[in-house]
């Protein structure tokens, strides 16, 4: 499901922002960071990239309190299945021209009461989301989603329903290209996998990633 991840300002995450074509920027580091919580995406726009912030909830208003912004109580979505992109309103208007990375250090899932803390094996994490930009009066407030494939049989014993679509370096280039509509092209990448060794591993807490137990590593597709 990926309902939460971490960014630690770390060489992997400092690759992978060069590999994104920035180099020396750096996410701002956190741990924990939950759905409806301020998060930082990339874009291209004009034939440049840039790294945003925005709130993990593509459907957004303002609080009633006066003060800043949540997602809308009326959907219980934050994150976009796969097989819904292009059937879903609320998806199927931003897949084509609105395509971001959230760049991580790891995201978490929970195995019972175990947190696991995942990323592939040696590198930081490409999360490919969605993004959308508000206007409330004079405010613009940015807003992103991660897309969720199918479960994977070799990941479902640590989540059973869902596991985040992971970019590979590759991809990162027409993932990223708001011109490039034809979004037929990304079909294989919608079909459950893992890309790269993926690795799992028991942690203490989300704010505390001390292990406390056998790290699992889960193997790429072959």
């Amino acid at each position: 499901m990926c309902g939460r991840y971490n960014v630690i300002d770390s060489p992997e995450v400092q690759t992978l922002m060069e590999q994104l074509g920035l180099p020396g920027v750096t996410p701002r580091p956190q741990h924990n960071v939950p759905p409806g919580g301020i998060g930082e995406f990339v874009i291209e726009a004009a034939d440049d990239r840039y790294l945003l912030p925005g709130i993990w909830s593509i459907l957004i208003e303002p609080n009633p309190n006066g003060y800043g912004f949540r997602p809308n109580p009326k959907f219980h979505t934050f994150n976009a299945r796969s097989d819904r992109l292009t059937s879903s309103p609320l998806w199927k208007k931003v897949y084509p021209t609105k395509r971001c990375i959230v760049p991580v250090s790891a995201f978490h899932e929970w195995k019972d009461k175990q947190v696991y803390n995942i990323h592939p094996q040696n590198e930081a994490t490409a999360l490919a989301g969605l993004w959308q930009s508000w206007h409330f009066g004079d405010d613009q407030v940015n807003s992103f989603t991660v897309i969720t494939l199918p479960p994977h049989p070799r990941f479902s014993h640590i989540h059973p329903k869902s596991i985040p679509l992971m970019l590979r370096p590759e991809e990162f280039d027409v993932w990223l290209d708001p011109e490039f509509h034809a979004t037929d092209a990304f079909q294989g990448l919608m079909r459950t996998h893992i890309s790269a060794p993926l690795v799992c591993e028991p942690v203490r807490s989300t704010h505390v990633l001390e292990p406390v137990g056998d790290v699992e590593v889960i193997p790429a597709d072959g």
